[in-house]
């Protein structure tokens, strides 16, 4: 397994939720990243929310295609996210971030890995990007 670190800058904006999701209390963001670093390139993306107000309980899902060059193989991917965690436990989070398998094209044809996003006190955000290209 290879490692790559590095930062992004991301803009997470609301868009419109389906009549079903509005009724169901789910939110939609668009995700639009800039990455710096080993990975270099772009991510278009969107993100389905839910919360229970009742107990704190939080969830996500997001899938992203990101367009760039990584250990200078250039193409693209889709990373697939999904997340809980209760706002009253903020230690209860759990976040796992992953590549489709078989969504690399061209030079990164055949990406495997897993990405940890890393937050620190600032709201500045890095990741490790822990991969296999063939």
């Amino acid at each position: 397994m290879k490692h790559a670190k590095g930062t992004f800058e991301v803009k997470i904006a609301p868009a419109e939720t389906s009549a079903i999701g509005k009724e169901a209390g789910m939110g939609r963001m668009t995700i639009d990243k800039v990455f710096a670093g080993e990975l270099e390139g772009t991510s278009k993306g969107e993100m389905l929310t839910g919360m229970t107000e009742s107990t704190g309980a939080m969830a996500y899902v997001a899938i992203e295609r990101v367009t760039g060059k990584l250990d200078g193989h250039a193409g693209s991917f889709i990373l697939m996210h999904n997340a809980t965690m209760n706002k009253n436990d903020p230690k209860s989070s759990r976040l796992q971030v992953v590549v489709v398998p078989g969504s690399g094209t061209d030079g990164l044809g055949g990406l495997t890995g897993t990405l940890t996003i890393l937050i620190d006190g600032t709201g500045k955000h890095s990741y490790d990007f822990e991969y296999e290209l063939p």
